[in-house]
């Protein structure tokens, strides 16, 4: 059977665009733990948009947002100095970006008003009874570990894809896009790639020859557009909004969580692998869910009670832990120190 995967890195548009909305969160989580957000954010060549809306005991002006936003593409790497190497034709930096802010900010003082779920929304989570991915599928675990290890290589630039397509649990294929100044780092990446995923398999290399132009000067960037890449890749469905540019209080985020930790549980519990499937309804605690293993199995099923403030606490979503979460995916081996996981 034919499995597949992909993987980006914080340096692909999109992903800047998430981790920027994820950064300014934990600056209002760390004046406000009570913060209510939701910004989204849009990044085409050096210019950043923000829009959405925030209630926070605390306010930033224009200009410390803005701050905020160049601080958030400077420690992705897109520095000053990276792109004198690259060329300012061919990528961005942080410190000279404008940022457009259109943020409506409600006065901190205002209840939300609900003591359960703030939307409807139905949920999944997955995990595999296999304890060397942390429960994560092996096609997804080795895109994001070879994507990982070639952006902190520095070999190319920092916008990089990486896609693995196995076949009955054997690699058949990989595919790497990573920018490059010279057609000779494509032999290093080759190494690179070979010494990390063994076997035989097609290896594919910037599959048009030739990438320079990269990160939002080559394409648009635009929140919650790498759903799949930031949850279970190919292997599970997807269900609710973005988990990028939202807090806690929103489901989209914390029932997706949630979903993922009772996939965990049932998994060690019944040692197969789970798909957890949540329903929930505005204004009420109680959430419907149905556990089963891949082959269809009913492993339990019925409705519970989440208490969305407990849960809160529970996975620590009162503290500045977004933009950590926005790095690597929000499940497996590098979100270790996460309660979800």
């Amino acid at each position: 059977m034919l499995r597949f995967s992909e993987f980006v890195s914080l340096g692909h548009p999109d992903k800047i665009a998430d981790y920027i909305a994820q950064y300014l969160l934990d600056r209002y989580i760390e004046r406000d733990p009570a913060t209510r957000y939701a910004v989204e954010v849009q990044i085409k060549d050096s210019i950043v948009t923000l829009g959405g809306e925030v209630s926070s005991h605390h306010r930033f002006t224009d200009d410390e947002i803005a701050a905020f936003v160049r601080a958030a593409v400077n420690d992705i790497g897109y520095t000053a100095e990276y792109q004198q190497r690259w060329g300012a034709e061919n990528t961005i930096c942080g410190d000279s970006l404008a940022v457009n802010i259109h943020i409506s900010q409600q006065s901190g003082d205002i209840a939300q008003g609900l003591t359960g779920w703030g939307d409807q929304g139905i949920f999944f989570g997955f995990c595999e009874y296999r304890p060397d991915t942390c429960g994560m599928p092996l096609d997804h675990t080795i895109a994001k570990r070879l994507c990982k290890g070639l952006f902190e290589s520095g070999i190319g630039g920092l916008d990089i894809k990486t896609q693995v397509i196995m076949r009955d649990g054997k690699v058949e294929k990989v595919i790497v896009a990573i920018p490059l100044l010279d057609d000779t780092s494509k032999k290093t990446v080759r190494h690179f790639v070979r010494s990390r995923v063994k076997g035989r398999y097609k290896l594919i290399i910037n599959g048009t020859g030739r990438y320079v132009a990269h990160s939002s000067i080559a394409d648009c960037g635009t929140t919650g557009r790498k759903l799949a890449v930031d949850f279970y890749g190919g292997n599970c469905k997807i269900g609710g909004g973005s988990p990028w540019t939202k807090d806690a209080s929103k489901a989209d985020l914390t029932l997706n969580l949630v979903a993922r930790r009772l996939a965990v549980n049932f998994a060690k519990q019944h040692k197969v692998d789970v798909v957890v499937s949540l329903a929930c309804c505005i204004g009420k605690q109680e959430v419907d869910f149905i556990a089963q293993d891949t082959a269809g199995n009913i492993l339990a099923q019925g409705e519970m009670k989440i208490d969305p403030q407990a849960v809160r606490r529970y996975f620590k979503l009162d503290t500045p832990i977004y933009a950590s979460m926005c790095r690597w995916g929000l499940f497996g081996e590098f979100q270790q120190d996460k309660n979800w996981e």
